[in-house]
């Protein structure tokens, strides 16, 4: 697992007017109805996705573990003054210093944002890191909203539009490197059949990757989260993200008072929207993890988490905090994150089917509807002609050992120690 970069650049200040106008821009240039973070957020991969992948066009790119931000360019069509600021998760913004996007004429690029993330490189020899952006996606390009057009017409936006000026403006004038915060880079893609190439290059990446990233081609960018963005771990690997709260027990001289000094007990509170949560499951911390947490100095209660179920102890485990989300996993998206790990679909059942994907794929290219155009990765394949709402088989969820913790929602007693779980 890589090391997740903290934002770049001068936050701007919270609940100010400045952070107050930024948002309402944003949802306004994006056609929002809110002003929440504009950025989509992806479904765990599960069996019933297989069909998916074979009934319609999907790329397929590593998942980069970094920090998700969108990078928006805001840019004063009278003065053509540039400001550019990072997006978090959070809906924080972060004023950066020292870049400039150009159009194809080298003028100031329009109003854009585009969607990615920051990771650190680390080169295998010097051991140096390097701050990388590495962008994925497009919302908005030199002042036009292209949310409603699928992903491959975005791409090719993104990589001509935004990519390309930029880059050949530090070729054409190299010292302006010198300013910038952070590299920045096009991801690659691959079609949705050639998954094993993208394993293969995994080996060569310079940052942490732990999956794969599925994302239907004729899909238009939707805010929030997207069933048309499948993201794969193998199910030994998933997780998923709770808010820790600490309970000890009390002091045997005063019942009425904690004990800080004993080893409390480890919730994780499950998201229900707005600023509700309610106690889900317990994390197991044994006694020399539990030293390590008192000896970081770090706050632990009260924090989003990343866990993850350990299937041999059959218990969640701690992996690390999340001070990039600003809430847990909702709860429905950890029911299906528990059926991507007890039916979840392992690495070689993947590239097995890729087979029976390709053959589906070359059979739509073959008999393309009418307005049809045959693409690449770049400007796209055809759109497909089998409905992105096509019935898939049910899936039956066979939970098995996840239901050993006393504390757990999947099983086991209504009541423990007095406490309703």
């Amino acid at each position: 697992m890589g090391r997740v970069p903290d934002p770049p650049g001068i936050r701007v200040a919270p609940r100010s007017d400045q952070e107050a106008w930024l948002r309402e821009y944003v949802a306004r240039i994006c056609q929002m109805d809110n002003r929440r973070f504009p950025g989509s957020q992806p479904v765990s991969f599960a069996k019933s996705d297989l069909v998916k992948l074979e009934s319609q066009d999907f790329w397929v790119c590593e998942k980069s573990d970094g920090l998700r931000v969108l990078l928006f360019v805001n840019t004063d069509p009278t003065s053509r003054s540039q400001t550019v600021y990072l997006i978090d998760r959070n809906n924080n913004y972060y004023e950066l210093q020292g870049l400039f996007f150009p159009n194809a004429t080298q003028l100031p690029l329009l109003d854009t944002i585009v969607d990615g993330e920051l990771v650190y490189d680390v080169d295998p020899r010097t051991k140096q890191e390097t701050l990388r952006f590495l962008a994925f996606d497009c919302l908005v390009v030199d002042g036009q909203n292209i949310m409603a057009r699928p992903l491959d017409k975005r791409y090719a936006r993104l990589k001509s539009f935004f990519f390309q000026p930029f880059d050949k403006m530090k070729k054409d004038h190299s010292h302006v490197t010198k300013t910038h915060p952070f590299d920045i880079r096009v991801k690659k893609v691959e079609f949705s059949y050639s998954a094993q190439q993208v394993f293969a290059d995994m080996a060569n990446l310079q940052h942490g990757s732990d999956g794969l990233i599925y994302t239907c081609v004729n899909a238009p960018y939707t805010p929030a989260t997207d069933d048309n963005i499948l993201k794969w771990k193998p199910p030994s690997e998933n997780s998923i993200d709770f808010k820790l709260v600490l309970r000890f027990p009390p002091l045997p001289e005063n019942p009425l008072q904690p004990d800080f000094h004993a080893k409390p007990i480890f919730l994780l509170h499950v998201w229900c929207g707005d600023t509700r949560y309610e106690q889900y499951d317990q994390m197991y911390v044994d006694d020399e993890e539990w030293e390590r947490f008192k000896a970081s100095g770090e706050q632990y209660d009260d924090r989003i988490v990343e866990v993850r179920w350990d299937a041999a102890e059959s218990h969640w485990k701690w992996m690390r905090f999340r001070p990039d989300k600003p809430n847990g996993n909702h709860r429905s998206i950890v029911e299906k994150i528990l059926g991507s790990i007890a039916d979840g679909v392992e690495k070689d059942t993947l590239l097995e089917r890729s087979s029976a994907i390709r053959t589906a794929w070359k059979a739509r290219v073959a008999h393309p509807p009418p307005s049809g155009n045959l693409h690449a990765p770049g400007s796209g394949p055809p759109p497909s002609t089998i409905s992105q709402h096509a019935a898939v088989p049910p899936l039956e969820l066979r939970y098995g050992r996840l239901a050993t913790s006393q504390w757990s929602r999947v099983a086991g007693p209504l009541i423990v120690a007095g406490m309703n779980r």
